[in-house]
């Protein structure tokens, strides 16, 4: 039997890019609108309001994709400062209620309301507050999921979207998992849900037929993992202010690139960027990670720790091209070049975490 500790809600933005354009932009509203790059070159999809997802638009699809798919979409580029802003509001009307925050990016947050501020005393009853609060004072709106733990309340949070409030009990999440599809399941990626369905594993019913120790032979740490969550367990709390694992930055290229002295030039700019972006968190780390994806799409990372904690543009071109020195490259076109800095320097953990300083 499942022991109630918690009362957990996350929330979950509606199409959060694309409705903050189509609120601030009315002639937009109704409208199939992707927030990405342009599909003249090599754009992606960030978000599709739900107008454009009734064609089949989705999110990480090439823009060429998603206008193949829908010829009246209608292509915005993405004003990312003025969604901060509003994630920053989001935030406000979360910490009203309660100071366990864990945001999962802008637009995505746990929160922690076994105790509540107001001593409302129903997590359900919060839920509403804050999708009421959103709509009222944002102009957007916000699915909820409330339950006893984390993964049951991201399940539910996207069962019902848009503008969705789900409650799953105790006695209900049992049940609940058995009869979720498997590909429904947080964690589970496509490739992960096909080898699953080749061995007969559609719901979690199925799932749950397998032992630990089968489902760790079969998917190793993830299997643990598996196993325990179709029965509903995850003991996980809500971490305010979470640790940043990696700070870095990438690019992906409209032509792709053949000459190693425009490869080179680009990771000067890139090192430039993580200097700035470690700046701003007032960190320095020791392993510098050097990520290639190549034209055709095969993509390789190669890491270094460093002597000492590093954070000038210099002295991350110098490892980031040491380590692309030892990639072969003979004749590959590359597509994407990025670079991240981790293995931060313990004294800045809390610089590093400062809400203040973190994008939601």
């Amino acid at each position: 039997m499942l022991e109630i500790k918690r009362k957990i809600i996350h929330i979950d933005m509606d199409a959060f890019y694309a409705s903050v354009e189509q609120r601030d932009f009315p002639e937009l509203r109704g409208k199939p609108l992707a927030v990405g790059g342009s599909p003249d070159g090599r754009g992606v999809v960030a978000t599709a309001s739900y107008e454009a997802r009734k064609f089949g638009v989705k999110s990480a699809m090439p823009s060429r994709q998603a206008i193949q798919l829908c010829p009246q979409l209608i292509f915005c580029r993405p004003r990312f400062e003025v969604y901060k802003e509003v994630s920053r509001a989001i935030r406000e009307i979360f910490s009203r209620y309660t100071d366990l925050i864990e945001p999962l990016s802008l637009d995505e947050a746990y929160l922690d309301v076994t105790h509540d501020k107001p001593g409302i005393g129903s997590a359900i009853e919060v839920a509403k507050a804050i999708k009421d609060a959103i709509r009222y004072e944002l102009d957007l709106t916000a699915s909820a999921g409330v339950s006893i733990n984390k993964f049951i309340a991201k399940i539910a949070s996207d069962y019902h979207k848009p503008d969705g409030l789900t409650f799953i009990g105790p006695s209900k999440i049992v049940p609940f998992l058995e009869k979720l599809p498997i590909e429904k399941f947080f964690g589970v990626g496509k490739v992960t849900a096909q080898k699953m369905k080749g061995m007969g594993i559609h719901t979690g019913g199925d799932l749950k037929r397998f032992s630990e120790t089968e489902l760790i032979s079969r998917f190793g740490k993830s299997g643990k993992f598996f196993y325990h969550i179709v029965r509903g367990e995850d003991d996980r709390p809500v971490k305010p202010n979470r640790i940043s694992k990696s700070i870095g930055a990438e690019d992906t290229f409209e032509t792709d690139l053949f000459e190693l002295e425009d490869m080179l030039l680009e990771l000067k700019a890139l090192s430039e960027k993580v200097e700035k972006r470690l700046t701003a968190k007032s960190s320095q780390g020791r392993t510098v990670t050097l990520k290639i994806k190549f034209a055709d799409f095969t993509q390789i990372t190669r890491s270094r720790t460093t002597p000492s904690y590093i954070h000038s543009a210099q002295e991350i071109l110098q490892y980031a091209s040491e380590l692309f020195s030892k990639v072969d490259l003979e004749n590959r076109k590359v597509r994407l070049l990025g670079i991240s800095i981790s293995n931060f320097y313990e004294n800045d953990v809390e610089k590093l975490h400062n809400p203040q300083l973190r994008l939601f």
